[in-house]
């Protein structure tokens, strides 16, 4: 046992360092960069103030956010509307089956999503394959314009980030007790009732799990964004990127950062309080 302290010692070390120097310290750099005024020599300088922020207000970015979370919204609700069921049905199906589908799930992972959403674009655009397609069933009579428009972005974000709400879900139909169900059913309770009274208070937490791992990257991922929106269907990332990397302005683009993480950790916050208390009934009854 003394011989593994000293490789216990440095495994450690080698963990919470790692964290410190890429984790926490880039963090509070960003942290502090928020606080400090653009330069245009040298990218900051160090006078604090609050303006940063207060440009946040600002009826564009204000703009920009509102519609970058309502394009994450409908999103998380198609990839739910598909993924609840789709996991269900997953769940039902026999032991030899579930490997090989959830290999079909887990798959799109194997490719980096950027190459994915080029993928899609080629798919969409006016001479892609869509069009063609439909050109050849004698179902449309012109191309159809789908790219650089707000539904080619949800599209991009529901096809990449589908995956996040089905694994979830799966997780919490899988330990779903079917007996439960035979019980709401021996007590007279019909399909319909038996779902929402047992079946979504027990999925509740891969629901609320599913739809933050949607959520949560939608606002962010501006690559989907440029490559299939334009310039009108921009989001939260867009903003971000283009401080850093366009505008030069670092401060800013810190503070935006910074803001979209504090609403990351407030989802999460609530996420850990409605597991709670949706576990907290489960707990009592089992005391009493």
């Amino acid at each position: 046992m003394r011989g593994r302290e000293p490789f216990r010692i440095a495994v450690l070390l080698l963990i919470w360092g790692w964290i410190v120097l890429f984790v926490l310290l880039p963090n509070l750099l960003v942290v502090a960069t928020s606080f400090l005024t653009r330069d245009d020599s040298r990218f900051i300088s160090w006078q604090l103030t609050l303006d940063n922020y207060l440009r946040l207000v600002d009826p564009d970015y204000l703009g920009v956010f509102g519609h970058s979370f309502y394009m994450a919204l409908v999103t998380t609700l198609l990839c739910l509307l598909v993924g609840y069921p789709f996991a269900y049905l997953l769940s039902r199906l026999r032991p030899s089956l579930k490997p090989y589908l959830l290999f079909l799930v887990i798959v799109p992972f194997w490719t980096n999503s950027l190459v994915r959403t080029y993928a899609m674009k080629l798919l969409i655009s006016v001479n892609g394959l869509l069009n063609k397609l439909l050109l050849t069933l004698g179902w449309i009579d012109t191309p159809l314009r789908m790219l650089y428009s707000e539904g080619a972005v949800i599209a991009g974000l529901f096809y990449i980030l589908l995956p996040f709400m089905i694994l979830p879900l799966y997780a919490v139909f899988e330990q779903l007790r079917p007996e439960l169900l035979e019980a709401s059913r021996d007590l007279g309770a019909g399909r319909w009732r038996s779902f929402t009274r047992v079946v979504l208070p027990l999925t509740l937490p891969g629901i609320i799990a599913g739809s933050l791992l949607v959520l949560l990257p939608a606002v962010g991922m501006f690559y989907v964004a440029d490559v299939l929106g334009g310039a009108k269907n921009l989001l939260i990332g867009n903003v971000i990127k283009s401080q850093f990397l366009d505008a030069r302005d670092w401060p800013f683009g810190a503070a935006a950062s910074l803001l979209l993480t504090v609403a990351m950790a407030v989802l999460l916050y609530a996420y850990y309080l409605s597991v709670n208390m949706i576990r907290r009934p489960d707990n009592d009854a089992e005391l009493a």
